[in-house]
């Protein structure tokens, strides 16, 4: 797995949301080869919730599937919820304690092996906190 596309959940293209993965106004989609990162694109998070459902799995499906059809490997948040469970079958989650989707950035690219790594694991995959 040489280049790997991240998803970073953000309402402003710049932070990082400060609640789950899910609840993000957009995914900015970066394309990571080695140590360089490229901006590819923001997606709109288009899924709808059920209310009243905490740790909804058709949301979780519903995300899944938006960023699988952007070939998304990796997701990015300061924040998962109880979907993590689920999303991390098809993705490496990482959480990020860093406010700036720069700093992220920077810690990605600084870590990538033990993203590809982690990516090799499959469903045994873990979270990873950067």
């Amino acid at each position: 797995m040489e280049k790997i596309k991240i998803a970073f959940a953000t309402d402003d293209g710049k932070t990082f949301i400060g609640k789950h993965f899910g609840d993000a106004r957009f995914y900015d989609i970066y394309e990571i080869n080695g140590n360089n990162a490229k901006f590819i694109k923001r997606i709109s998070n288009t899924v709808d919730e059920e209310e009243n459902v905490h740790a909804d799995p058709k949301k979780a499906k519903g995300i899944s599937t938006l960023l699988l059809d952007e070939k998304v490997t990796v997701v990015v948040s300061k924040i998962f919820g109880p979907n993590i469970k689920r999303i991390k079958k098809n993705f490496v989650c990482i959480v990020v304690r860093d406010v700036e989707i720069d700093i992220g950035l920077k810690k990605i690219c600084d870590n990538i092996e033990k993203i590809y790594i982690e990516w090799e694991k499959g469903n045994e995959r873990k979270h990873l906190t950067l």
